[in-house]
């Protein structure tokens, strides 16, 4: 398998995070977003609307969409189980993966891509809606801190992709100053520790 990443974007970090957890085997090729190597036509041919990451199989499929992927590799590497082992539990994973995407992940992109200075003249900022959902994530990191003080993980007493999904969003934030406050997000904080000290944490 070859995957097509930028080692700074958030989610392809959810895919390598991923195969890390399944000690999957896998070839990288860089695709830089500050050089453009996104917008070129030979990597469109990749993925047409220029996105990352792409997993390129040896017969030449295309997978381009980070949950797609990571589903994937769930079919095809079944252990460790990642997605949930029954349908409970699935539907968990699901819920709370979904949360962290659209709760953190999302609005956390948003404020990047219209507030920081490495997307001046790339693209139409807006930077009132940035507030917006700067404000957004900070009553959804409060939430968040509650359902935490309940159980160990995102989706239940165990790590799976919805972890991933949520650490990858909150240390992204860090670009645009969202972060963590271990007085005011107590249980947010320990689990961002237990999380991030996990050697997939680092790929």
């Amino acid at each position: 398998m070859l995957l097509y990443h930028d080692p700074r974007a958030p989610n392809p970090r959810r895919v390598r995070v991923f195969l890390a957890e399944k000690g999957v085997a896998y070839d990288t090729i860089e695709v830089l977003i500050s050089e453009k190597a996104h917008q070129t036509p030979e990597f469109r041919k990749k993925n047409p609307i220029a996105l990352l990451p792409v997993l390129e199989l040896a017969d030449g499929r295309v997978l381009r969409e980070s949950m797609a992927i990571c589903r994937f590799v769930e079919e095809s590497h079944p252990e460790p189980n990642m997605f949930g082992a029954d349908a409970w539990e699935r539907a968990q994973i699901e819920m709370w993966n979904r949360h962290a995407e659209l709760e953190l992940l999302l609005p956390i992109a948003q404020v990047f891509r219209n507030t920081h200075k490495f997307w001046e003249g790339r693209i139409k900022q807006a930077p009132e809606f940035a507030e917006v959902m700067r404000e957004h994530v900070a009553e959804r990191l409060e939430w968040l801190d509650g359902e935490l003080g309940r159980r160990s993980f995102m989706g239940g007493d165990r790590f799976s992709v919805a972890d991933i999904t949520a650490m990858c969003a909150l240390d992204f934030g860090k670009v645009v100053d969202i972060r963590l406050n271990r007085e005011t997000h107590p249980n947010l904080h320990a689990w961002h520790k237990r999380v991030s000290e996990r050697p997939s944490a680092k790929a």
